[in-house]
């Protein structure tokens, strides 16, 4: 069941409330290992980790708490994730409600994957509180709907507990990670994110965290509100 190619909406250069900051992936299917956007073509041997090692990365100190990102642990992490999934402010943008199954085979093809996309938990002093996803949108499927600059990297997320919602963390932790993706990705000038363009909230939540508003993408899943967070970005 194909979606016929949709046709960008705006010819823009993007060259150069609080939220639950809720916004899955642009396509379902992550792209297999060699299915690289037209006009590139693939590695014959690709490297594992395309995203400078994430697991690696420092944590961050937020006006809520220390901050790291820490890619997933499928096993441990799979009981946490279902139940994020099946929160239905979660499933109404992510769409992976349902058995543990469904969630399971969506992380484990990143998991699996030559390295273009890393799923991982975020932790508030300690604590597993949101689901992000990094990936190098210059590979994804976006690339094919807008203009994507190389080495660009793409961000999706969930804050999980309702607890955790209403506080501003979803603009807090935004900004905290696009800082965390510019220093330890010397190579990435821009931090992208799409989220659906009637997701007000998340919108907002983008613009407080530094993104701007570039324009507005069709995707088979969604009418997407191309954010974009500047290397030279406060």
């Amino acid at each position: 069941m194909g979606h016929p190619l949709p046709r960008q909406t705006s010819s823009a250069d993007c060259g150069t409330e609080d939220t639950v900051a809720l916004e899955g992936p642009t396509l379902r299917k992550p792209p297999a290992r060699h299915d690289s956007p037209p006009g590139r073509l693939p590695s014959a041997a690709p490297p594992t980790d395309l995203l400078d090692g994430v697991a690696r990365w420092r944590q961050a100190d937020t006006a809520a708490g220390l901050f790291r990102l820490r890619p997933v642990r499928l096993e441990a992490d799979l009981p946490l994730l279902h139940g994020w999934m099946n929160d239905a402010a979660v499933a109404a943008f992510w769409e992976l409600a349902g058995p543990a199954s469904r969630t399971e085979a969506h992380v484990a093809a990143q998991l699996e994957g030559d390295g273009r996309s890393v799923p991982c938990l975020g932790l508030l002093d300690g604590v597993p509180m949101s689901y992000w996803e990094l990936y190098r949108a210059d590979l994804d499927p976006l690339a094919r709907y807008c203009r994507v600059l190389p080495h660009d990297t793409g961000v999706h997320l969930l804050i999980g507990g309702a607890r955790d919602r209403g506080r501003g963390l979803g603009t807090t932790l935004l900004g905290a990670v696009a800082r965390l993706v510019l220093e330890h990705r010397p190579r990435c000038a821009r931090v992208l994110a799409e989220p659906d363009v009637h997701n007000h909230p998340s919108v907002a939540a983008f613009l407080a965290a530094g993104f701007r508003y570039c324009e507005e993408v069709a995707l088979p899943a969604k009418r997407a509100a191309l954010m974009v967070r500047d290397r030279a970005a406060p």
